[in-house]
């Protein structure tokens, strides 16, 4: 099922949350949170704007209104006047191309145009404390690292994403929609409750994430 139309996530209404110390002035997209176990669609980051809900290294939404034509479409004008960049799967051979290790589904937004020492904000609420297996949908250009901090806390350190580039694509521009899933890449220890849950691109960036996806193993 689209995961843009299936988005029927528990609605909370947010003021000020008190994090590590400090008052966060972010809040849940559209005031809805997302929930783990489960998956965390990462366009659906929080509203704040820069510095608040994301750092992004420029101003321009590189994906939505500019590579995709501002037409008035969900799709193409998606968060369109901020800083992340957002784009979504297509077919034709673009995002369903032979050089994919894991088949995207199709009309699915994804965050793209990644940069060391970019970061995303997202609320969440933990249904379950526990240890969670973490996987992430993504492409790499080339070998990249990423990390995930909770209330400002460290969770994981820097995990290697392994790149999708293939030497048999003869398209350059395609080498950023080979998609995989990288399985099991972390182990986490999780509180329950409501947190926030920060996504930060470590190393190289060339990198477009789907979503993360949270597993409960013990």
């Amino acid at each position: 099922m689209n995961k843009t139309k299936s988005f029927f996530l528990s609605a909370i209404i947010l003021g000020t949350l008190n994090l590590f110390g400090q008052n966060y002035n972010g809040h849940p997209w559209h005031d809805s949170t997302q929930s783990i176990p489960g998956k965390i669609q990462c366009e659906f980051y929080d509203e704040g704007g820069q510095g608040i809900a994301y750092h992004d290294s420029d101003i321009a939404n590189n994906g939505s209104g500019k590579l995709n034509p501002d037409d008035g479409t969900y799709y193409n004008t998606f968060r369109k006047n901020e800083g992340v960049d957002i784009s979504y799967t297509k077919s034709n051979e673009i995002d369903n191309n032979p050089y994919n290790i894991v088949l995207p589904e199709m009309n699915q937004l994804y965050v793209g145009w990644t940069e060391p020492d970019e970061w995303i904000n997202y609320t969440i609420d933990i249904k379950k404390e526990g240890t969670y297996q973490l996987s992430l949908m993504y492409t790499a250009n080339a070998d990249g690292k990423i990390s995930l901090s909770l209330d400002g806390k460290d969770l994981t350190g820097p995990i290697l994403i392994r790149s999708t580039y293939s030497f048999a694509e003869n398209i350059a521009w395609r080498q950023w929609h080979h998609w995989n899933k990288a399985e099991n890449i972390a182990n986490i220890k999780l509180p329950a409750g409501k947190h926030i849950l920060k996504l930060c691109t470590v190393d190289n960036g060339n990198m477009n994430y789907d979503y993360l996806e949270f597993k409960l193993s013990k």
